[in-house]
């Protein structure tokens, strides 16, 4: 299914232009050599652009960067092999550089053998075409003697940029016209390159297991680069290598069944697609690549800035600003379909894909590939988004926010389990219940770390967790988004009279405490509250006879405890765990927003009385 959705990709990007035509790669260019009509250089011209990236604190520097030109496809093969219309020092000119400077000879004899290889190559490619361009170029494949050239000015003046550069020809006084893109060259290379693929396999003809056609079948796939940790020359998606992965005699990838034309466009839109950060993004070691079967570019933007709160279409209010229209459409039970097509100007009804990968030695092993259709995954991750809100106004919460919430915050190498993340994906994707090991991840994490971070993230993620499976099981959900005084759960209960006693001693104290019975209690509290608790409420019955709101906490107390009947649970399960959390999360924010309301007060009948 994989291969079939990166060949249909494959397609839209051929209609708007975004891929190269099959035969053709990038190529980058730094220098164009100059031939006179007898094949001589007579001056190599800087090819390259000048720019001008924006520098640290204001401060500008130009740069020289090559130009990338669309030439006939390049060789990835080992060893020497040279491309028609070469762009390559070390195969146009024959020579080396080293500390003494250029040599036409090494100890392997490579520089004589590159060069060779490219003389004979596009002296055979380019017989029998005539044009001014062509027959300079002839010329020089003829003439040119490396060992004569090893003090050739223009070579020599390149100094050591010389073999890392890359060059195109052109005839002298017309730099605007190169040799690759003469019109009987790229016609040749049409024809050759449409005859390569039955050329080099045409004993292994099958039919394909993707496009179901009669055709030639690739021994080797090429290689997909941009997959986080792996070679920098590319890995490839699919290969066979051990014994064990091979079958009724095949050898290497003849066991996939995968035409030449389906090979070349899968990898190609793979590599386009890790090749545009809009479309991917890295979770600890695991590569993900989205797109959505449209040439709406608004279909990927949204769902980056809603999945990872990056989106080169949308800035931050834009995205909350569809987010609160997401939201109220889930809350409300609004027909999404209309939504989209009204508010954010997307195709609802094409599927849309999500793939992970993680290189494995010289290969990429896919972790997971989801495809649903668009506006279902919207719908979903509106649903994922709204349970995660923990406050009245809604943010956006991306996905490496819920990753970084899953590890200590001091901890420097630590990563998140792949199977984890995988999980949550599929959770958020398909709408189904978040994997039981989240919950427990993120209690723990409240409960060991040494401050305490109980965030809004954190508590978002508990809320979810809860709240989801208990609409799964077509149970009530108990959490809400702010402070919920109706809730009669012992464990939410819990949790709010835990915050109560902690502001309480705060307040008795009159100064910022350096340890608070959150530090000590919290953790046990949150497990064992009938263990605890009742030492807490001795230490309160101290801190009342210090604080001057000491009727406001009886009152605020003696309400929590009424509902609990005065008798503290035994012992709490791991959901209670995060109701307990989340009880203690909403009281002291309410707290917060109070003391926020009574600054706010203040300073408006100071401006008043001014």
């Amino acid at each position: 299914m994989l291969i079939k959705a990166l060949c249909d990709y494959y397609e839209i990007l051929a209609r708007t232009n975004q891929v190269l035509p099959s035969g053709y790669s990038n190529v980058k260019i730094h220098y164009l050599v100059s031939l006179t009509p007898e094949g001589k250089i007579d001056r190599l011209i800087d090819y390259q652009e000048k720019k001008i990236p924006e520098g640290a604190k204001g401060k500008t520097k130009e740069k020289s960067v090559p130009k990338i030109l669309v030439m006939p496809e390049r060789t990835e093969k080992p060893g020497i092999d040279a491309n028609i219309v070469e762009h390559r020092p070390l195969y146009l000119f024959g020579l080396n550089l080293g500390p003494e400077g250029f040599t036409a000879e090494d100890r392997t004899n490579k520089a004589q053998k590159s060069h060779q290889a490219f003389v004979q190559t596009n002296l055979e490619f380019i017989e029998g075409l005539d044009s001014p361009l062509i027959n300079a170029y002839r010329a020089f494949l003829e003439n040119w003697k490396p060992e004569e050239e090893q003090d050739n000015p223009y070579l020599v003046g390149l100094g050591k940029s010389y073999g890392s550069s890359g060059y195109a020809f052109c005839l002298s006084g017309h730099p605007e016209k190169l040799l690759h893109e003469e019109v009987q060259i790229k016609k040749r290379w049409g024809e050759i390159n449409g005859n390569q693929e039955n050329a080099d396999d045409q004993a292994v003809i099958a039919q394909c297991g993707v496009s179901g056609e009669q055709a030639s079948i690739a021994r080797i796939h090429n290689k997909i680069k941009g997959v986080y940790g792996g070679l920098a020359t590319g890995s490839v998606l699919i290969g066979f290598k051990n014994d064990s992965g091979k079958s009724y005699g095949n050898d290497q990838a003849y066991n996939s069944n995968i035409s030449e034309k389906v090979m070349v466009r899968y990898t190609e839109a793979l590599n386009y697609l890790l090749g545009d950060k809009s479309h991917k993004t890295n979770l600890d070691d695991v590569t993900i690549v989205f797109w959505a079967m449209s040439e709406n570019k608004n279909n990927d933007a949204f769902m980056a800035a809603l999945l990872f709160g990056d989106s080169e279409l949308m800035d931050a209010g834009q995205t909350e600003s569809m987010l609160r229209n997401l939201m109220e459409s889930a809350r409300d039970g609004n027909i999404l379909k209309e939504r989209l097509c009204s508010l954010e100007q997307t195709d609802p009804d094409v599927d849309f894909y999500i793939l992970g990968l993680k290189p494995n030695s010289s290969r990429i092993a896919m972790k997971f590939f989801y495809r649903r259709k668009y506006a279902d995954v919207l719908w979903n991750i509106a649903q994922h988004q709204n349970d995660l809100q923990i406050s009245e106004m809604p943010k956006p919460v991306p996905f490496w926010r819920i990753k970084k919430e899953l590890i200590s915050p001091k901890g420097k190498n630590e990563t998140v389990d792949p199977a984890l993340l995988t999980k949550i994906f599929e959770a958020v994707i398909y709408g189904t219940a978040y994997p039981s090991f989240l919950l427990s991840t993120v209690v723990r994490r409240v409960k060991t770390d040494t401050d305490l971070r109980i965030n809004e993230v954190r508590a978002g993620i508990i809320k979810a967790c809860i709240n989801r499976k208990s609409r799964i099981l077509q149970q009530k959900e108990e959490l809400n988004v702010a402070l919920d005084k109706e809730n009669q759960n012992p464990a939410y209960l819990c949790g709010r009279l835990f915050a109560v006693l902690e502001r309480l001693q705060q307040a008795a104290s009159g100064t910022q405490l350096n340890r608070t019975i959150k530090d000590t209690y919290f953790a046990s509290a949150s497990t064992k509250p009938a263990v605890v608790f009742p030492k807490m409420m001795r230490l309160a019955q101290n801190h009342l006879a210090k604080t001057k709101n000491a009727v406001y906490y009886n009152i605020l107390i003696g309400e929590i405890l009424d509902k609990l009947n005065g008798e503290f649970p035994d012992w709490l399960a791991l959901t209670d765990q995060g109701k307990f959390i989340i009880g203690y999360y909403q009281q002291t924010q309410s707290f917060f927003a109070k003391q926020q309301d009574k600054d706010n007060t203040a300073e408006e009948e100071k401006n008043d009385g001014n």
